[in-house]
């Protein structure tokens, strides 16, 4: 059979290094395994990248295909445990099939099912968050790789300062009618004033090396329990009173979220080396603004701990 021409290996018109060169939003199912258990099973999106040198016009961009399918094949007999390792599979299986590359970097993204039951009348529902895992490999100076695992996670927030200003006209109105100030501040302890109320987006990413792993189930449990409350699918008029009653106990600003999420990671993942990368964000889709509020802190965990004093 005749051998068809490499366009690609051809010389550019114009000569110069591209940082990323692949593909994006390749879907792919992914079997996860856990230990006794089933596994989860992922529709998942993957975007895999390699760089380009000045000399080259392209990228043989159906290598792409072949490594993803390759690893994902070879899953079958050895089983996936953590998205990450997955996607430093990909990655590294990219520099063997790109010679030219220096290095080459896989994103995926998943919708994952959590299985929930409401807190009062234990309605079962499903509820569904965002996972996601990067891993960029190089080659040199020597052959190594960056691994890094997160999820997303929507939840419910109050605004603080509202709840403040509501607060102070509860206090105004019920001195008007001639209720005592201790009556007022019993009733206040027991009943908290209303609020704006806010759909939160969490988000954690943290870096992870070979010998570590990071819980998604905790990373996910992490970011629900720094907003004010969690959210449900489906609630019966007692769950959603007491979701609602206990929400306005729990008043968070943006920035008291990624704040949480920061002190609740340090203590959790204590075995975590210190030079390990946190990226931790929060925005909260405001209901009275046509505006979002946003807060965000990237760090190391030893900056972290310095910081938060925990050792």
């Amino acid at each position: 059979m005749k051998k068809l021409p490499d366009v690609q290996a051809n010389y550019p018109d114009i000569p110069l290094n591209l940082t990323r060169v692949g593909v994006t939003n390749v879907k792919k199912l992914v079997e996860v395994a856990r230990k006794g258990k089933r596994p989860i099973v992922l529709i998942s999106t993957f975007d895999i990248f390699v760089d380009l040198p000045s000399e080259r016009k392209g990228a043989n961009l159906s290598r792409n295909f072949e490594a993803i399918n390759e690893v994902l094949e070879e899953a079958v007999s050895s089983p996936i445990y953590e998205i990450e390792s997955l996607c430093e599979a990909v990655a590294n299986r990219l520099l063997g099939c790109h010679e030219y590359a220096k290095k080459a970097e896989v994103r995926m993204r998943s919708e994952y099912t959590i299985k929930r039951v409401s807190p009062v009348t234990k309605t079962s529902c499903q509820d569904m968050v965002e996972i996601f895992a990067e891993a960029v490999s190089y080659r040199d100076p020597e052959f190594r790789s960056k691994k890094v695992v997160g999820a997303e996670v929507v939840g419910m927030t109050v605004c603080p300062c509202a709840q403040g200003i509501m607060r102070a006209r509860a206090i105004e109105e019920m001195r008007k009618v001639g209720i005592p100030d201790d009556k007022i501040e019993a009733f206040l302890q027991r009943m908290p004033m209303p609020s704006h109320n806010q759909r939160g987006r969490g988000r954690i990413a943290i870096q992870v090396h070979n010998s570590e792993r990071v819980s998604l189930s905790k990373i996910i449990e992490i970011i629900e329990s720094s907003m004010s409350a969690q959210i449900y699918e489906v609630l019966k008029r007692d769950d959603e009173a007491l979701m609602v009653y206990q929400a306005h106990l729990n008043p968070k600003f943006v920035e008291d979220c990624v704040r949480t999420m920061a002190y609740k990671i340090v203590s959790e993942f204590s075995y975590l080396p210190d030079d390990a990368v946190v990226t931790i964000a929060q925005i909260n889709e405001e209901s009275i603004h046509h505006h979002n509020a946003f807060a965000e802190r990237i760090a190391t965990i030893g900056e972290l701990r310095q910081e938060l004093n925990i050792k």
